[in-house]
């Protein structure tokens, strides 16, 4: 799992862009998820969104590496850490009111399924909150796809991702999308139609 070799050092990279605006962004998504409610959420890594979660019935974190979940641990006493993958996720139908994902859609080998997913745990009419890095238009969009040659084979991460179009597809209505950095990262609203 190649995110178990980032783990270690994974906090202390990220943590001048958390300072700068990532921070920001991660409280902006979780502000669209219902208060009081059963929230899912996808690639938690070592915790960055915990501490944005809202007043919750019943809060579930997931992530693929194990190392990850290790840190993340330490931050939360309320969440319950699942390791898991986003492609087949050990829910019943219909288990979550909400899911959220922050930077993760480009790093699943097959974000249709993870999707697929989703749309199965979370109930009728419930949200599904996305802050992704995506294929911007124009020529960022061919310098992205350039830049995938690179990422894809260092860390398994597409840059070029058409993620509210894989949403989309995959059966979730798009409620709004907010660009930042020139399109370059969405905060997409979904929600769940069955």
């Amino acid at each position: 799992m190649i995110y178990d070799k980032f783990a270690e050092n994974y906090d202390k990279a990220f943590a001048p862009f958390e300072k700068w605006f990532l921070s920001g962004w991660h409280k902006e998504t979780l502000s669209y998820l219902p208060e009081n409610a059963k929230i899912l959420e996808i690639g938690a890594g070592t915790g960055a969104n915990f501490r944005f979660y809202p007043k919750c019935k019943y809060a579930v974190a997931s992530e693929i590496s194990f190392a990850m979940l290790e840190f993340a641990k330490g931050k939360t006493d309320f969440i319950k850490l699942i390791q898991t993958d986003a492609e087949i996720l050990p829910f019943a139908e219909n288990s979550f009111d909400a899911a959220f994902a922050t930077l993760v859609f480009c790093s699943i080998p097959n974000p249709n399924r993870a999707f697929a997913e989703l749309k199965r745990v979370v109930k009728e009419n419930g949200k599904v909150i996305l802050l992704e890095h995506v294929r911007p238009k124009g020529l960022l969009g061919y310098i992205f796809d350039f830049l995938s040659i690179f990422t894809v084979s260092l860390f398994e991460d597409y840059f070029n991702r058409r993620t509210t179009k894989i949403a989309e597809n995959s059966g979730l209505e798009i409620l709004q999308i907010k660009q930042k950095t020139f399109g370059i990262v969405n905060l997409i609203v979904c929600e769940v139609k069955k």
